[in-house]
């Protein structure tokens, strides 16, 4: 929760502090494919079909599960939207193809284990490991259905349009009046009332309007039985058999749920991450990577915050909001200086500590054994203040260590923007 609240706080500070390269939130995202599978438990009807992560597998899956399939749909699988309008960095176009069941193994090894690029990924990309072999369904009519959280409600809110196939936000531009939203009593749960409203409002053409009710009362049932924050389905299509489909999905699950939604949890996929926040996560520290090239080192939210603010007012861009906290372990922060030093765009680090709970002395162990264990490259400018403040520097004197040192938070940031020159 914590981490998700300095996130929070990071990106509303994005107009001082730069771009960012956005990561995950507080949020579990997972794959398509597991979305879907985890629907289908829920008795909500999506399309057949199977992951697969080589080529082998690829023919054996469409023998067993798409046998009588004449064309079927290969699925890049990526944390990110934009798939079908992505590029590989092999120049193969599509994240996305729909191709006869003979051509889908050439399709699928111009995706496997190559980095796709979308406008969600940023330019580094994503590693596609897996492919989603669906059936090719015939669809006569696309919605847009979501469940999100809404803090003027507070509670779950349903979210529905008549037309759908692209995003929430173009339509919202395009047909403002389509778009109906229903607020759900996060104690009474959904009513066949509310449920019938969101099916007036997607206005289905050929899908029977009870089954309809039905499965819109499911999926609310897996929004709060899963801990989703959100669960988008675009489109929510009609076939021409007159069923509702879940066709394309994307599910995020609240990190505070963790504990008691470890089947979901466990289909994390850490290598679409942000490899130093999955490194800070597992030593409990609130991370959140940024593009710039002064690596931070600060506790409490707020003096994190100023602190990447000084550092742009100064010209320099931070390459990380990285608070240690008011209880860091002197391993912690070992640990902090370790995901700092790592990151080759760090070109300077700046320690920013004034102590309260979390002593001087403790961060300045924690510098110098980490100098011990990591080769320091690149200057380090050290700001300390508040309780055992003697110590702590008496620790850095004692060290040995090349520091810069700094009186005060203005004085700390110009040092550390000059010493990139």
């Amino acid at each position: 929760m914590v981490r998700g609240m300095l996130r929070k706080l990071a990106n509303q500070s994005l107009s001082v502090a730069g771009k960012w390269q956005q990561q995950q939130l507080r949020r579990l995202n997972i794959h398509e494919y597991q979305g879907a599978e985890l629907m289908g438990k829920y008795g909500i009807n999506v399309p057949k079909g199977v992951a697969v992560a080589s080529l082998d597998a690829l023919k054996k899956a469409i023998q067993d599960v798409l046998p009588n399939q004449n064309e079927v749909v290969v699925k890049s699988q990526v944390l990110a939207g934009g798939r079908g309008l992505g590029t590989f960095k092999n120049g193969f176009q599509g994240g996305v193809h729909i191709v006869k069941a003979d051509q889908a193994e050439e399709i699928a090894a111009k995706m496997l284990g190559q980095i796709l690029v979308t406008k969600q990924t940023g330019a580094q990309g994503k590693v596609v490991s897996k492919v989603y072999l669906c059936e090719k369904m015939s669809l006569v009519n696309e919605m847009y259905f979501s469940i999100i959280l809404d803090r003027a409600t507070a509670g779950p809110l349903i979210i529905a349009c008549r037309k759908g196939g692209t995003s929430i936000e173009d339509l919202a531009e395009k047909f403002p009046d389509m778009i109906i939203k229903v607020p759900i009593d996060v104690f009474k749960g959904i009513s066949d009332e509310d449920a019938a409203k969101v099916v007036d409002g997607l206005a289905p053409k050929v899908a029977d309007r009870n089954d309809s009710i039905e499965q819109v009362k499911k999926l609310y049932k897996l929004f709060c039985e899963s801990d989703c924050t959100m669960l988008e389905i675009n489109p929510l299509a009609e076939t021409s058999d007159n069923k509702l489909v879940a066709a394309d999905a994307k599910l995020n699950f609240d990190d505070n749920a963790a504990y008691r939604q470890k089947e979901i949890f466990s289909l994390r996929d850490s290598s679409q991450e942000d490899p130093r926040e999955v490194a800070a996560a597992k030593a409990d520290l609130n991370y959140i990577g940024l593009d710039g090239e002064i690596g931070c080192m600060v506790n409490g939210a707020g003096l994190a915050m100023a602190t990447m603010d000084i550092i742009k007012l100064h010209g320099g861009t931070p390459a990380n909001f990285l608070d240690v906290g008011g209880n860091a372990t002197e391993g912690q922060v070992v640990e902090a200086f370790k995901i700092l030093t790592a990151d080759e765009k760090v070109k300077a680090i700046l320690v920013n500590i004034f102590g309260g709970i979390m002593k001087c002395d403790v961060i300045a162990s924690g510098i110098v054994n980490a100098a011990k264990q990591v080769q320091l490259k690149v200057p380090v400018v050290v700001r300390l203040e508040g309780t055992n403040v003697e110590q702590g520097k008496r620790i850095l004197k004692e060290s040995g260590m090349t520091l810069i040192t700094a009186e005060d938070l203005d004085d700390a940031a110009e040092k550390a923007v000059k010493a990139l020159a």
